[in-house]
């Protein structure tokens, strides 16, 4: 993988004022915009917006954050199964996230539960090897090392 020293790397969150700006009915509705013409819908978490707002689509930050780590993890684990010679053929994730109070006692993403899910082609790798590669991703992944949540692995092999 590419070196990531003094990486830098960018997004741009837009929002605009439609109608008053009133707790109520103002729209939690986004733009995240990545670049190279790659925008996605951001909104609140549902249960974070007052029924009185019109309904509308978009990822939470949340969901953003979850799915950051188990795609972090993932592109690591396939990385490293590469170097290994096994053949990846499918891998899905069923990620969750819990929010809860942290010892602070400020609400915070507390715990992540990764489900990967890997079905290889050929020979796959032992049970024990298969967790290594899912350790090993671990430990190398950016985002799950820049955080304090608890992340939970319960690898399978398809």
């Amino acid at each position: 993988m590419g070196d990531t020293a003094m990486s830098e790397y960018r997004a741009i969150i837009e929002w605009q004022l439609a109608g008053e700006f009133r707790y109520e009915t103002y729209s939690r509705s986004h733009s995240i915009d990545f670049g190279h013409g790659i925008r996605v819908p951001g909104n609140a978490a549902a249960g974070n917006i007052p029924k009185t707002v019109p309904a509308s689509t978009g990822v939470d930050p949340e969901q953003q954050f979850v799915a950051s780590l188990a795609s972090c993890h993932m592109l690591w684990f396939l990385h490293l199964a590469n170097r290994k010679n096994f053949v990846v053929q499918r891998y899905v994730d069923e990620a969750s996230g819990v929010l809860g109070k942290n010892p602070e006692g400020r609400e915070a993403m507390t715990r992540v539960t990764r489900r990967p899910l890997v079905t290889f082609s050929g020979a796959p790798p032992s049970a024990k090897d298969h967790k290594e590669l899912h350790e090993k991703a671990h430990e190398r992944c950016f985002i799950a090392n820049s955080v304090r949540s608890e992340i939970i692995l319960q690898p399978r092999i398809a």
